[in-house]
């Protein structure tokens, strides 16, 4: 069975601003292009991706063609709001946490720790981790298949 993953939007910002091709961030992605785990999406986070690029200085048809290419070769969650086991310190971090668990996540991967603080409350549904964290499991996982 394939990773799922959610990725935070520093994950993926890190990722588009970095001229280092063996950048953990980078790696994650050509691994998404090249099937090894599902990208997980809301409508929510998307909205979010495309609004940090536009800020951080991409252009609109920068911004648009990696959301299309999320859109396309990801898989969009349907969120149904619910009440949390533990809320996230940043209201920011809320449509992270419900793309993961509406989507049956097996990874959150980001930079924030205070999306990384939430680990201990959900490691029984899915692993909160940093991108290194991820790739590491993600590359133990594809060894066995």
């Amino acid at each position: 069975m394939k990773f799922r993953a959610v990725l935070d939007t520093n994950v993926v910002l890190a990722a588009q601003q970095s001229g280092n091709l063996s950048s953990p961030n980078v790696e994650i992605l050509a691994r998404w292009q090249r099937r090894e785990f599902v990208f997980l999406f809301s409508f929510d986070t998307l909205t979010e991706y495309s609004e940090k690029l536009l800020a951080r200085g991409f252009s609109e048809e920068e911004a648009e063609r990696l959301i299309t290419l999320i859109a396309l070769h990801g898989e969009a969650v349907s969120v149904e709001f619910f009440h949390f086991r533990h809320y996230p310190v940043d209201p920011d971090d809320v449509m992270f946490l419900l793309c993961s668990l509406n989507g049956a996540a097996s990874h959150l991967v980001s930079y924030d720790s205070d999306l990384l603080s939430l680990h201990p409350f959900y490691a029984d549904e899915l692993t909160i981790c940093e991108p290194l964290g991820f790739l590491q499991d993600l590359r133990k996982h594809i060894e066995r298949e």
